[in-house]
């Protein structure tokens, strides 16, 4: 456990403490006691300053921040696909050249075929 969360946990005891309420007298002699036992040296602390904490804090802000002050996402929709082309005038019943060329785009009336998606040219009736 760091340092500092040991000092949060101990200063939340004290804070506790001292709230309940609870005062009770000491004698005198008990009081001179425990004054004359204490160590006379004295431990300095140093104060190490913020840590990770205040930097790690600004850091993640300023990310956050941007993200949302930030343009918003394009979202240009599903994709929109083509109309099949439009003849001039509708083929003819029973001529099937004109039911091909209708039917495949890609079909060739000089041959009679049209190309498939396995990329090889198919007769067509």
């Amino acid at each position: 456990m760091s340092n500092s969360v040991r000092t949060f946990f101990a200063m939340t005891l004290v804070a506790a403490s001292l709230s309940s309420g609870a005062a009770t007298a000491m004698p005198v002699a008990d009081a001179l006691a425990i004054r004359n036992s204490a160590p006379a040296a004295v431990e300095p602390v140093q104060w190490r300053g913020f840590g990770w904490g205040l930097g790690t804090g600004l850091v993640a802000g300023a990310i956050i921040g941007g993200a949302l002050a930030g343009p918003p996402a394009v979202y240009y929709g599903p994709p929109v696909y083509a109309a099949p082309p439009v003849y001039a005038a509708p083929p003819v019943a029973g001529d099937p050249v004109a039911y091909c060329m209708q039917r495949y785009r890609s079909y060739d009336p000089g041959s009679g075929t049209y190309l498939g998606y396995d990329g090889l040219r198919h007769p067509c009736p």
